[in-house]
């Protein structure tokens, strides 16, 4: 079975509530009616229902048992706008603010995931990352003992005997511009945790270079040798090591010759990228040449499940991120 069949399978098992506030785009309620017809999620939409169920009319899309909230009628609204003010007040936002910024279906749905009314929100098919993750980080604020979001992609690269049977998690390939050795320590940290929530077993973390073990010298590459160092320092339980090159991160010939002592070495199934450039274009070669599946970006180091969409994500892509979603909220 392949990784996104696992992940609906589990989903459809915990029967999770996800938040899909972007109820007015076509592939968002066509996602909605799959979902549903798979058990995959319990799902709220957000908006005007007449204006929703003529939009689900016109794009042949039963949605007739989703739950949608107006805004307008919401008999929950002035509670989330005194708890939204409760969180903002430190930052100016008066309670009359609080209940303008609960019109927006960005903010509402991560209020409703705040307060359990739902498991996670997805969202980003038609709204900005930034227009996304900024309430995200303002209400549900980051996980306990993460200092930084990030996120990441499963990568199921077919007929490769390498990481987990062909199947990686790469991080960070979508935020993270140039993090320090702090922050990619942090990355690395929400990597493993994340690849043991999703995909089980031992996450094995090489924090890549183009250097193994001071085989060149460079400060990106004493970045990564003291990235290292503090994510052994600080999560001494998860196999880590690094600074390693990618064929000695993954192909055991190689690990064993370019690092023998390292226990990561040939084995490596997290790759965490010095940087968002080789990220970014480490997962699109893998998914161009390699033909791999890449599943994401997946957000992580939120308090609760929030992710990211592309702007020009399928109904497929939709479906497979929500029941993800609702996964990383089990």
């Amino acid at each position: 079975m392949d990784f996104l069949q696992t992940i609906k399978q589990r989903a459809k098992a915990q029967a999770r509530t996800i938040v899909l506030p972007e109820s007015l785009e076509t592939r968002t309620l066509k996602a909605t009616e799959q979902l549903l017809n798979e058990g995959l999620a319990k799902i709220i939409l957000i908006g005007d229902k007449k204006e929703i169920a003529a939009q689900a009319a016109h794009a042949n899309a039963d949605i007739s048992n989703a739950m949608i909230i107006e805004p307008k009628n919401y008999q929950e609204m002035e509670q989330l706008a005194e708890k939204l003010y409760e969180l903002r007040k430190a930052k100016g936002v008066t309670l009359e603010q609080a209940r303008d910024m609960l019109q927006n279906p960005l903010v509402l749905g991560n209020m409703l995931v705040k307060e359990n009314i739902a498991h996670g929100m997805v969202a980003g098919a038609v709204n900005s990352t930034a227009d996304v993750l900024r309430p995200s980080l303002q209400i549900l604020k980051t996980a306990p003992n993460v200092s930084i979001v990030s996120s990441f992609f499963v990568m199921v690269v077919p007929d490769c005997e390498y990481g987990n049977n062909g199947v990686f998690v790469f991080a960070d390939c979508a935020l993270n511009q140039n993090p320090n050795a702090e922050e990619l320590a942090a990355i690395a940290i929400s990597s493993a945790s994340s690849y043991n929530t999703l995909l089980g077993g031992e996450p094995i973390v090489a924090m890549l270079s183009h250097s193994s073990m001071g085989s060149a010298k460079h400060a990106d590459v004493t970045k990564v040798a003291e990235a290292t160092r503090i994510l052994k320092e600080k999560a001494p339980e998860i196999k880590a090591d690094g600074e390693l090159q990618l064929d000695a991160a993954i192909v055991p010939a190689i690990g064993a010759s370019k690092a023998p002592s390292s226990p990561v070495a040939g084995k490596a199934n997290v790759l965490v990228f010095p940087d968002l450039d080789s990220g970014n274009i480490g997962y699109k070669l893998v998914e161009r040449l390699a033909k791999a599946k890449a599943y994401g970006p997946i957000t992580q180091g939120i308090a609760k499940p929030v992710n990211d969409l592309s702007r020009g994500c399928s109904v497929d892509d939709i479906v497979g991120v929500a029941a993800i979603t609702a996964v990383q909220g089990i």
